[in-house]
């Protein structure tokens, strides 16, 4: 069976070549992710530039660069234009879309499975869809079939060096421990799609994937708490660009998180008063039906406070000042976030605690399927 490269922890940048004990091979992964990392997805550098950002030497990077352009990862991409017109200008080196892909799909949607073909950068090029009907339910099958159309419909030149999926729950070394939403637990997904398809695959939670697309594509930084509010509750955190996934590989799982135990509704996992049961997209919009816009905007900003009094604690214990909100329009609107960032600051500002800021995300379609993508491609990085 192929070998399969899990999502555990992706550090988005390379931690650099001091690592006393590294073999030369670590040492040259290291530097190619290095080097990736500094023109994805779209930035254009010349050699020069690349060795005074790294400090590696101009030998150094020319060999590393040449190695890339060979495997197909970067390209030639122009020349620097010189501000005198004088001298020879520096050849550019990009990120190379056209020849390397790979397959992302995405688990987290209701009565929906939805794949597409992505570019090295991370752009989706094929998309194909499996509807859902009441009440049917994803399996493994489903997943290897529309795995297997997207290969089919892909031109001979293109190679596909990785397949990426996103998984609602806690996934673990490619085992998806529990997820809820689509009913399983201790599923082998991984596993059982690398033996079918003959190459890697990285498995991994889908709000993950969508913070990935946040980073890359958005307006975060490297320390950022992504939330995603809809039929469910969940969140990642990044800080200094790596996931923190936890212990258990279940940081994030803030839905069931209790905020009042005592009166609150009851909750499917039998605690009351889960986060999930207050202020999902499903039970904003229980409340407010029937209600005029005074009374919908009431439960809107009413919610966003209970969002933001669970999100202190956090934001205190690891001095975040960035959280995106990703959840549908109608219910996570600037109601929600105002009245949100307004709780938050009463809870939060301080003489050492600088003011953490609130903000939806705009990133659109195809976030959970890009950002997965960009997962598999680094997961490729750092095995070659």
């Amino acid at each position: 069976m192929a070998p399969q490269t899990h999502f555990r922890s992706l550090p988005l940048r390379a931690a650099g070549v001091q690592a006393t004990k590294a073999s030369p091979s670590d040492v040259r992964r290291m530097n190619r992710s290095l080097i990736f990392n500094l023109l994805f997805p779209s930035t254009s550098r010349s050699r020069a530039e690349l060795s005074r950002i790294t400090g590696l030497s101009r030998v150094a990077v020319s060999d590393v660069v040449n190695g890339m352009i060979d495997e197909r990862l970067i390209r030639e991409n122009g020349h620097e234009t010189n501000a005198n017109g004088k001298g020879k200008r520096a050849t550019l080196l990009a990120i190379d879309p056209m020849h390397l892909h790979v397959i992302a799909i995405d688990l987290s949607q209701e009565h929906l499975v939805e794949g597409c073909v992505c570019d090295l950068t991370g752009t989706p090029q094929t998309h194909l869809r499996v509807a859902l009907d009441e009440g049917e339910h994803v399996d493994t099958q489903t997943v290897v079939h529309l795995i297997g159309s997207l290969r089919e419909g892909l031109p001979p030149e293109v190679e596909v060096i990785g397949i990426g999926i996103a998984v609602p729950g806690v996934v673990s070394d490619g085992l998806i421990r529990e997820s809820t939403m689509l009913g399983w637990r201790d599923v082998d997904l991984g596993s059982a799609v690398a033996s079918r398809f003959g190459m890697p695959v990285t498995v991994m939670n889908d709000t993950l994937g969508e913070t990935f697309t946040e980073r890359f594509f958005g307006q975060a930084g490297p320390n950022l708490m992504f939330v995603k509010i809809d039929r469910g509750i969940a969140a990642a955190t990044l800080i200094d660009d790596v996931p923190a996934l936890g212990e258990h590989d279940a940081g994030g799982e803030i839905g069931h998180v209790s905020i009042d135990p005592m009166h609150g509704p009851e909750c499917p996992c039998g605690k009351r008063g889960c986060l999930e049961t207050l202020i999902s997209a499903p039970a904003m919009r229980a409340r407010m039906e029937g209600l005029d816009e005074d009374g919908r905007r009431s439960v809107k900003a009413s919610a966003g406070a209970t969002f933001a009094t669970a999100m202190s604690m956090p934001v205190g214990l690891l001095d975040v000042s960035d959280i995106c909100v990703y959840g549908p329009p109608d219910v996570i609107d600037d109601v929600f976030v105002e009245a949100a960032q307004a709780t938050l600051d009463a809870a939060t500002l301080s003489s050492f605690h600088s003011r953490t800021v609130i903000r939806r995300c705009r990133c659109g379609a195809d976030i959970t399927l890009r950002g997965t993508a960009v997962a598999t491609v680094l997961r490729h990085l750092e095995r070659a």
